[in-house]
């Protein structure tokens, strides 16, 4: 299942790589690629959401939400197996999804783009070097180098061919750079709107978790963004108690929501490649993420500390 093409240089490269990494290598090229991952992103993203700086959230969160679906929509197309599926000589030292089978598709995803490479140049290079471009020198070189030790640590994992990994930098960066002027003339619903009406196509080729998970957690978010500022319009804080208070009461309610949205579905279902299942994460996603960030902030105004 899926395509396989590559330069004969990717091969000999991450061969080279690997045969030099060793075990400590291993370890710090992990540490690196978790600086890419959706759940690490998402978690800053509420940092900055309920705590620090709500407006440059939203645009932060649609610029993820839409580099995780065109990210998806577009392996999908080009259907490229991972490097550890065809050669021997290319270990996969950390999968995607642990707990399933390195070489199931549906699980561990299609490899071109790199996810990881999209998400840390739309973030760190194109969004918040941009909102910190007058800080420390030192702050804005540690935002450059970010995107290129995740995407490297992508190719010493065996999971990306580099071509993967310099694709989805140029998505990320394209993603940065456009999004904020489509937001500045465009009504964000309609923004929005439209961004989401696109993304529905994937559900017409998309064989792939990451896909229905990127599209509920879409469709979550621009559904939660306008409801908060109709509904709830909370404030910012600076405060440790109240920081440490919404996220750990936030991170709680996400992972005891969609544990319980899981209950009435049976395990082996939930892990299927079939249409109701993906129509079921798709929609847990939405829930979730509507209430973490839509609903949940209504506690915010009953929540006193000194």
């Amino acid at each position: 299942m899926g395509k396989t093409f590559y330069f004969d240089f990717e091969i000999a490269l991450m061969e080279w790589i690997q045969n030099m990494l060793g075990t400590i290598g291993v370890q710090i090229a992990s540490l690196f690629t978790m600086l890419g991952e959706e759940l690490l992103l998402i978690a800053v993203l509420a940092f900055i959401y309920w705590c620090y700086d709500k407006e440059f959230a939203k645009l932060m969160g649609a610029g993820i939400v839409v580099g995780l679906v065109g990210n998806a929509l577009v392996k999908n197309i080009a259907l490229r197996r991972r490097p550890y599926f065809d050669h021997e000589g290319i270990k996969c030292l950390k999968p995607v999804h642990a707990g399933s089978d390195i070489y199931d598709i549906a699980a561990q995803g299609y490899s071109f783009p790199s996810g990881h490479a999209t998400n840390s140049a739309m973030i760190y290079w194109g969004l918040l070097s941009r909102k910190y471009e007058r800080g420390a020198k030192a702050i804005r070189t540690v935002f450059v180098l970010l995107p290129i030790l995740v995407g490297l640590s992508r190719i010493a994992l065996g999971v990306h061919y580099p071509t993967d990994v310099i694709v989805g930098w140029i998505m990320g960066g394209a993603i940065a750079f456009l999004f904020p002027i489509l937001q500045s003339k465009i009504e964000r619903w309609k923004l929005h709107l439209t961004i989401f009406l696109i993304s529905l196509v994937g559900v017409f080729y998309c064989k792939t978790f990451d896909y229905y998970t990127s599209l509920g957690v879409m469709a979550g978010f621009f559904l939660a963004v306008p409801f908060e500022e109709k509904y709830v319009n909370f404030s910012n804080t600076r405060e440790p108690l109240r920081i440490v208070l919404r996220l750990a009461v936030g991170m709680a309610i996400y992972y005891v929501l969609n544990a319980l949205l899981k209950l009435p579905f049976d395990d082996a279902f939930l892990a299927s490649p079939t249409t109701a299942a993906f129509i079921i994460r798709a929609v847990r996603y939405a829930i979730v993420t509507f209430v973490v960030i839509g609903v949940y902030p209504l506690a915010f105004n009953r929540i006193k500390t000194k």
